[in-house]
């Protein structure tokens, strides 16, 4: 922009004996920096006035400037700025209109790249409503993508790319902008229909299906690379071209993740940065403050966003290691009708629907459906050991007016898996006189085993435009979970290494939450600070009746190498526990963003008090409720500086917090654990904002961990301090035409570093010191092959210990996965193949009794059409 260019250089143009043209140039290509101090400075002697600045206009033609700041303001004014990008089917093809403010656009040139046609706008500034750029797929037929987007310079690239061949345009200038007659290449229309219009103005998307420029994760509009924290963003394109239906899945290839679930499990666990995060999550932005792991389905997912750390400032109570937002499908402007199906491995079966489109002529009412069903087989090789999921997620916004939006959103998702596939470590990681145990052996029992997870969910959220710069934000949601947890458990494995004890757990919470949040953010300026401001309180509030039931079995134990399955036909009751939990919590929060420097220098401030109040009550033996109350303040520190614009280095504090219930042996109410992170990185956009990269290095330190009270064995004390430090770096993005790829490597040293039972310097159970993954897809974009894609995947894991203790490791694996599809307008079809070579590990450790064994081979088939 031009008020980046009016720079230090002011003063330079009379001594050096410059002209304002040449001095433009060479400002603009040197990014000098600092106008705020010249801004009431006479220009007299500095800028002739009939010279010409770089927009081509003569100063001269307008009213005299008195001071640099008048200057810099008739320099924007006569910039171009396009309003808006409105498309039309026309028999022929395509039209397309830039409207404008005061003043006309230049009639530009046209060169064509492959199958694009690219017109780039002198002069001229994109200004859409809330938006950075257009883009529009499969407009018509005969046209894959229409883009209008920004140009350093104060230009505007307009690119038009052909389905086949690339378009024609003929190009006219008016008063009120240009128009676009858009005629496609060469492409034959036999036995199809004309296809109806869709329009979709989106920000989300820089040319790149796997680089997303910004994250709603922070509750802010700002760019990842102003942002100083660690922030992975997994859009939908990758998990659909890797053929994931796992949501743990979906996560490999984000830095610091690793795996704690058993696969086809209902436990989405994960580690990050050595901690497990479990719970809660965000969704859309608005913490989910369940204590327990929710069932996950992707189908109405649009993106998971990971912010690494200690983060209590946006979600509360959560992992010192981070938080996971997910944020879900909105309804479109425009019709959009999608049927997907895949049939692999397994006997597994998924198929879905995803419905969207207006509902009334104006446009102020649209909806978004999806629903999926999923079925699998495990590779257990045992009976009744499946997978079953049902997701239904319907979504409706009304447009109040231009400034309202409200949207209602509701989920029902029932999920039936198997409560542990896991075996002993002792024949499968473990060496093992008898032999090794087979992969694919249960030792559960397979006709009572089973963990039923069910969650309806419904609520709204409404966003309201105060002004142009403040805006309102309140959501409420309402949820219902239900679950069932079965199993024989494992008490021990006998001396004979092959006699496993087992007994019976059967277990039931009904969980009631109701979350409200309110927020405001919002844009001032205070002398030479800009401040983005956001600031709100958050309510929840969460009852959990349960039932858990103890006994043992009556077919007694069970040979691991040999089992027989006596079933179960009623638990012996050693222990039932019948009671009620509640959790309250409000939350206060406040984050200023502070920039100077034409956003070079970025400050952010923030802090969270929290109160929280948890009580149980037992139904069972009528002991009266217990309540416990905590108060914890989690302050955010930040600092970023952009030494160039693609560029930013940056530094951050950050804390979190998780309530521990219970008392010392002097009565002493325990407090809150605390999570402590430094954070320190490097940020870059490469290729013209299609690849980001993030190199960042941390430091996390979790306190008042309990441990147990060396002068009464009985009880305990909050003493103990677990520590990770690391190193994590990541690259997504496209790096040539049609070629994308996310990949990353971490480095982890996750250790105890005081404990009163546990040794010092243990390593944390499933945290690999290194490992790393790459998942990459390439496009043939033209030919007779056009739409013919390949997809590869590489992922690294490297030793693991299997529990805290450190009693036995699990090895390191490296796993291969691959892709080839094809896409052709609105058909797709793809074959994934994951674990290629075949290889047996260990996906993750329960402790000694289950470790997790990872899934064979397995291929896939995915089909999917729009209409």
């Amino acid at each position: 922009m031009v008020t980046k260019t009016v720079r230090l250089g002011l003063l330079a143009i009379g001594w050096l004996g410059m002209t304002p043209v040449a001095w433009a140039e060479q400002s603009n290509a040197e990014n000098l920096g600092k106008t705020k101090h010249l801004a009431n400075q006479p220009v007299e002697g500095l800028v002739a006035a009939d010279q010409t600045i770089k927009t081509g206009k003569s100063l001269s033609q307008q009213p005299p400037a008195s001071t640099v700041k008048d200057w810099i303001a008739q320099i924007k004014a006569s910039q171009v700025q396009i309003i808006s990008v409105n498309l039309e089917q026309t028999e022929a093809g395509l039209q397309m209109t830039l409207d404008t403010t005061d003043g006309t656009l230049e009639t530009p040139a046209t060169t064509v790249s492959e199958n694009t046609l690219v017109a780039e706008i002198p002069n001229a500034v994109l200004s859409l409503p809330e938006e950075e750029t257009f883009e529009q797929v499969n407009p018509v037929l005969g046209i894959a993508l229409v883009s209008v987007t920004s140009l350093p310079n104060d230009q505007v690239r307009v690119a038009i790319t052909g389905t086949d061949a690339p378009p024609t345009a003929e190009i006219t200038a008016s008063a009120s902008g240009l128009a676009f007659a858009v005629l496609p290449g060469t492409v034959s229309t036999e036995g199809t229909e004309e296809e109806e219009l869709e329009i979709t103005v989106t920000a989300e998307q820089s040319g790149s299906e796997y680089f997303v420029p910004e994250a709603g994760v922070t509750r802010t509009d700002t760019p990842i690379l102003d942002t100083p924290a660690s922030v992975f963003v997994v859009p939908r394109q990758v998990f659909e071209d890797q053929g994931i239906t796992k949501f743990s899945d979906a996560l490999r290839t984000t830095p610091g993740v690793s795996q704690t679930s058993a696969p086809n499990a209902n436990f989405n666990n994960v580690n990050i940065r050595g901690f497990d995060v479990s719970s809660p999550s965000l969704r859309n932005g608005v913490p989910e403050a369940f204590s327990f792991s929710l069932p996950r389905d992707l189908s109405n997912v649009e993106r998971l966003e990971v912010l690494s750390g200690p983060a209590s400032i946006v979600g509360g109570q959560i992992s010192p290691g981070g938080i996971i937002n997910i944020v879900t499908k909105q309804p479109l402007s425009s019709p959009f009708y999608e049927l997907s199906a895949s049939y692999g491995s397994f006997n597994t079966f998924d198929g879905g629907v995803d419905l969207s489109g207006p509902l009334n002529s104006d446009q102020t009412l649209s909806y978004r459906f999806n629903a999926s069903y999923l079925h699998s087989d495990t590779r257990v090789d045992v009976d009744n050991v499946d997978v079953d999921r049902i997701s239904i997620a319907p979504v409706l916004r009304w447009d109040i007016s231009d400034q309202t939006k409200l949207t209602f959103e509701g989920l029902y998702l029932n999920s039936k898996t198997p409560q542990r596939t896991g075996l002993p470590a002792v024949g499968t990681v473990l060496d093992n006189p008898n032999g090794e145990v087979p992969r694919d052996q249960f030792v559960g029992e397979p006709d009572f085993d089973g963990n039923d997870r069910q969650i309806i969910q419904v609520g709204y959220n409404l966003e309201h435009q105060l002004s142009d710069n403040w805006k309102l934000h309140h959501t409420f949601r309402y949820n219902n979970f239900q679950i069932e947890q079965r199993e024989a458990f494992a008490d021990a494995l006998q001396d004979d290494l092959r006699t496993l004890e087992r007994s019976v757990f059967f277990g039931q919470d009904n969980f009631n939450n109701f979350q409200a949040t309110a927020y405001i953010t919002g844009q001032f300026e205070t002398g030479p600070f800009t401040h983005k401001l956001s600031t709100g309180i958050d309510y929840s509030f969460e009852e959990d009746f349960f039932n858990f039931t103890f006994g043992s079995v009556d077919a007694g134990n069970i040979d691991i190498f040999e089992p027989v399955f006596t079933g179960i036909e009623g638990p012996i009751p050693v222990a039932e526990i019948q009671g009620r939990d509640t959790n309250r919590g409000i939350g206060l929060y406040l984050q200023d963003q502070l920039s100077l420097l034409d956003d070079r220098l970025i400050f952010v401030l923030g802090g969270r008090i929290d109160f929280i109040r948890s009580s149980t009550e037992s139904f069972s033996d009528g002991t009266p409720e217990e309540s416990q109350s905590d108060t914890a303040f989690s302050p955010r520190v930040g600092i970023l500086f952009k030494p160039i614009e693609n560029v930013s280095l940056y530094g951050s504090f950050s804390r979190s917090f998780q309530q521990v219930t219970g008392i010392s042996a002097t009565g002493e109410l325990f407090s809150p654990s605390r999570g402590t992170q430094y954070e320190v990185g490097v940020k870059a956009d490469w290729l013209d904002k299609r690849l980001s990269t993030t190199l960042a290095f941390f430091d996390i330190t979790q306190s008042n961990v309990l441990t147990t009270d060396p002068n009464n064995p009985a009880f305990e004390i909050q003493t103990g301090e677990q520590h990770s430090r690391g190193v994590e770096l990541s690259a997504q993005g496209e790096i040539l035409p049609n070629w994308n790829v996310i990949a990353s490597y971490a480095y982890t040293d996750a250790k105890v570093t005081e404990d009163n039972n546990i040794p010092v310097g243990n390593r944390f159970a499933n945290v690999p010191e290194h490992s790393a993954s790459l998942w990459t897809t390439y496009t043939i974009p033209s030919g007779s092959l056009a739409g013919l894609g390949f997809g590869l995947g590489l992922f690294y894991v490297g030793e693991r210990q299997g529990d805290l203790e450190n009693s036995f490791q699990i090895p390191s694996y490296f796993r291969t996965d691959a892709a080839i599809y094809y896409k052709r307008d609105r058909f797709k079809i793809g074959l994934n193949v994951k674990n290629l070579f075949d290889i047996d590990y260990i996906e993750s450790s329960d402790d000694i009794l289950r470790v997790n064994v990872a899934d064979p081979l397995t291929v896939q088939l995915s089909v999917s059409y729009e209409f």
